[in-house]
């Protein structure tokens, strides 16, 4: 029943935008995207705007589901625990406002800097089971999802949403809330596809922890009369 979910995902990705911009229209500011917080604030900020929490519940939705495979799919442990601290990251990284302001300046890089380490020390010292555990699970819907989010999030919003790209096209009729809705709605795609990625991987890996072990001989004749079939 994947192609249900999938209907599925398209109607509350659609439903959840379709609200997002009918609230704007019916009550121009709503979605509070351009924010002036004090006289002294120039930039102002999205951090309130409705668009941002979503993003926000995505990534804990995203990190709690990991944190399901991890505990009851051992095999897929290091991709799980890889992807949720990875939420875990984009999380303080879209609190970094609130952090910045009411706790400590600039308390969100040095907790990036500490969860991304461990991240990496976690990877590297358990590499040989990172690799057994892709090489289970791939080819996979989730993880191509989760690539393409990441594609989104790491490489497609941080240059489409830099803002002397956006001085240089809008000129003297540049205005900074155009900018961050941009780049708000494109990260919130990014995000949506994440956690369908996330989903779709969880569904897969629990498939993975559930089946019934086959014996060596068993799993290499599958896979000779596989490759005599040419399929893959």
């Amino acid at each position: 029943m994947a192609w249900f979910r999938f209907v599925l995902y398209f109607i509350a990705i659609a439903f959840v935008t379709w609200a997002l911009t009918r609230m704007e229209i019916s009550a121009p500011g709503s979605l509070k995207l351009h924010v002036i917080v004090g006289d002294s604030d120039k930039l102002g900020t999205s951090e309130f705007s409705p668009v941002e929490i979503i993003q926000a519940i995505i990534l804990g939705i995203c990190g709690l589901i990991m944190v399901w495979v991890a505990r009851y799919c051992p095999s897929q442990r290091p991709v799980a625990l890889g992807f949720g601290g990875l939420a875990l990251v984009f999380v303080i990284r879209e609190s970094d406002y609130f952090l910045d302001r009411f706790v400590v300046d600039n308390l969100w890089q040095v907790l990036v800097v500490i969860i991304g380490s461990l991240l990496i020390v976690y990877t590297y010292r358990h590499r040989k089971r990172l690799t057994i555990a892709l090489a289970r699970v791939w080819p996979s819907p989730g993880l191509t999802l989760l690539f393409a989010g990441a594609v989104i999030l790491f490489a497609f919003v941080p240059l489409v949403g830099h803002e002397p790209l956006w001085q240089s096209i809008l000129g003297d009729t540049y205005q900074r809330v155009i900018k961050l809705v941009v780049e708000e709605f494109i990260e919130l795609m990014g995000y949506f596809l994440w956690m369908i990625g996330t989903i779709e991987y969880a569904f897969q890996a629990r498939a993975i922890g559930y089946r019934v072990p086959q014996p060596a001989a068993r799993r290499l004749r599958d896979k000779r009369r596989r490759k005599s079939k040419g399929t893959f």
